[in-house]
This record gives C-alpha cells, sequence and structure tokens, in this order.
C-alpha cells in the first residue's frame, strides 16, 4: 500500500469503525430493551463494551497480520488517551463530578487491571495461558458488575440509591424492533471488521513509510482514532453536565481495554512484546491512571486546572514519543 492511498484510507477506516460501533451499540440497546433488560444494565456493559469495540477490533485484526506490539500499543495509548486527553479536556469545558462509587469501586479495579500487565508481560511474551487470566478476569468482572448492577437497578426503582452512585445514566429510549436491532448489529460488527482492517493496514504503511515503529503507531495514531467514541461521548456528556457518563465511560472503557482487547489478542495469536511496553510506556500508563484518582480523591472531582495539567501532559508525552522513541 503507497502512502498516499494510506493517507486516504486511515480516516475512512477509523470513521467506518466510529460509525461501525454506533450502530452495534443502538443494535444491542434496542434487543436488549425488547428483552425487558433494565437501562442501568445495558449501560454498565452493552453501552461500555460498544465504546471499546473498535479498539478490540483494531488489536485483533493487528494480532494477525503479525503486529501484535500495535494491539499492545493500542491499548496503552488508548488508556492513556482516554484519562489525560479526553478527560482532561472535558474537564477544561466543565470541572467533572466524580461520584463517591466510582471512586470507592471502578478506579481501583482500573489501577488493579493496569498493575496485573506488568508480571503478565515482564517476560516479553503474551501467551495464550496470560491471555487467558485477563479473560476469565473479565468474565468474573461482568458477572460482579450485572450483579450489582441488579441490586442497584432495584434500590434505584425502590428510590433508595442516590443518582450520583450510578456509573453511567442511559437515557430511556423507545425499544427498537426486533429485526431492526440484529440488522444493525450485524452490520456493526462487519463494519468492524472491515474498518479495522483498513486503519490498521493504512496505518502501518504510513508507519513504514516514515519510519515510526508499530509500537509508536499504535500508542498515537490509531490510539487517538480507536478512541473517538470515548472522546464524543465524554465531550457531549461534558456540555450536558452528565459526569457519571464521563467518568464511568473512561474508567470503565480502560477496565476493558486492559482486559478484554489484551486478552483476545493474545488469544487470537501470541506474541513477543516490545520491551518499550513493561518499562516507560507502562510506568506512564500507570502514572496517568494513578494521577487521575489522585485528583479526583480529594474532593471528588476533577477540577479545570487538573484537566488542564492532564492534557498538557499527554501533549508533551506525544512529542516524547515523536522525538525520542519513534524507531523503538
Amino acid at each position: 500500500m503507497n502512502i498516499i492511498l494510506a493517507c486516504v484510507l486511515l480516516p475512512i477506516g477509523l470513521l467506518i469503525l466510529l460509525k461501525a460501533a454506533d450502530m452495534l451499540v443502538e443494535g444491542s440497546v434496542g434487543l436488549a430493551q425488547r428483552f425487558g433488560i433494565s437501562q442501568l444494565i445495558i449501560g454498565l456493559t452493552i453501552v461500555a463494551m460498544g465504546t471499546s469495540a473498535p479498539e478490540v477490533a483494531a488489536s485483533i485484526t493487528a494480532t494477525l497480520t503479525d503486529s501484535g506490539n500495535l494491539a499492545i500499543g493500542n491499548v496503552y495509548g488508548s488508556n492513556i488517551a482516554n484519562l489525560a486527553l479526553v478527560g482532561g479536556l472535558c474537564a477544561v469545558i466543565r470541572p467533572i463530578l466524580v461520584s463517591p462509587g466510582v471512586l470507592r469501586r471502578e478506579m481501583p479495579v482500573m489501577l488493579f487491571t493496569a498493575l496485573l500487565l506488568f508480571p503478565l508481560l515482564h517476560d516479553g511474551n503474551l501467551s495464550r495461558p496470560d491471555s487467558l487470566i485477563l479473560l476469565l478476569l473479565f468474565t468474573g468482572l461482568m458477572i460482579i458488575i450485572l450483579r450489582s448492577g441488579l441490586l442497584q437497578a432495584r434500590a434505584h426503582r425502590n428510590g433508595t440509591l442516590p443518582v450520583s452512585d450510578l456509573i453511567l445514566n442511559v437515557p430511556q429510549t423507545a425499544p427498537t424492533s426486533i429485526v431492526k436491532s440484529t440488522v444493525f448489529i450485524l452490520l456493526g460488527l462487519l463494519g468492524l471488521a472491515f474498518g479495522a482492517y483498513l486503519t490498521v493496514e493504512s496505518a502501518k504503511a504510513l508507519g513504514k513509510a516514515v519510519g515510526i515503529s508499530d509500537a509508536v503507531l499504535g500508542i498515537t495514531v490509531v490510539a487517538v482514532g480507536t478512541s473517538l467514541p470515548e472522546l464524543i461521548t465524554c465531550l457531549v456528556a461534558a456540555f450536558k453536565g452528565h459526569d457519571d457518563i464521563s467518568v464511568g465511560n473512561l474508567v470503565g472503557s480502560n477496565i476493558f481495554n486492559t482486559l478484554l482487547v489484551v486478552g483476545a489478542s493474545g488469544m487470537t495469536r501470541p506474541f513477543s512484546i516490545n520491551p518499550r511496553f513493561v518499562g516507560i510506556d507502562y510506568r506512564i500508563m500507570m502514572i496517568i491512571s494513578a494521577t487521575f484518582f489522585v485528583l479526583a480523591l480529594p474532593k471528588k472531582k476533577i477540577s479545570r486546572p487538573a484537566g488542564l495539567f492532564m492534557a498538557t501532559t499527554y501533549v508533551l508525552y506525544i512529542a516524547y514519543l515523536f522525538v525520542f522513541t519513534r524507531n523503538q
């Protein structure tokens, strides 16, 4: 693939990923509503996984095309971009209130899952047993969330659960037909596969043309592109003052990326890990994650100065990648 074609296909692939993820979420929500599944459960599971669907598709495609480091780079880059870039920009627009429930549950889980990557990747390989551990943890977490969601939904109906304790607040809408929802799900899945293929192949071609490694390309271009659902969702939520959606979506997406995306990639095809992913980039991901948590802890919010600090940190990190480590 030549560089001109790659420049054309990269944004097309990203746009297809975004539209396909939107169709998958809409179809899944419609189908769930038809079967009487609560809005809270839909938000905690289907919608959260839907915004992570581009990362899943792009990383699995990268693994299948022998670009495992692009897959891991996509996860690291998306996790960093979600908190530093997206979270930072949202807080600059409007300080983000963080619910006590998120501080108690989701943020500690996010930090734990990120810490878990180090012992699994420190040997320089992502094996199927490593990936199975991540997927089993993801499955267990989903069971816990579903159980917690059912209890929260029951308490919310009885008027005993504060709204601020909810992770996501998905608006109530009229359910669509089963046929339409099923078609949307199928088209969304096909679109994700095709969009991921275009995105990964064009990104690899661009990287080779300008001398950027797969690892850096995954952390930057692919990561930002696949994080667009979170960016759009959270910016809209910030403008409307839906803080539970902003923080819940960002933290939940990072958990899904770490467990589901890395696990699915390694189960698809085991691969060797670039040393940087147990070195500087891993430490930066952990520092950004911990900083986001620490900034939110004292006053249960991300202030404008804190958001500006996070966004500036992200810009400096990207500059560091391209200036000092672009070939690594």
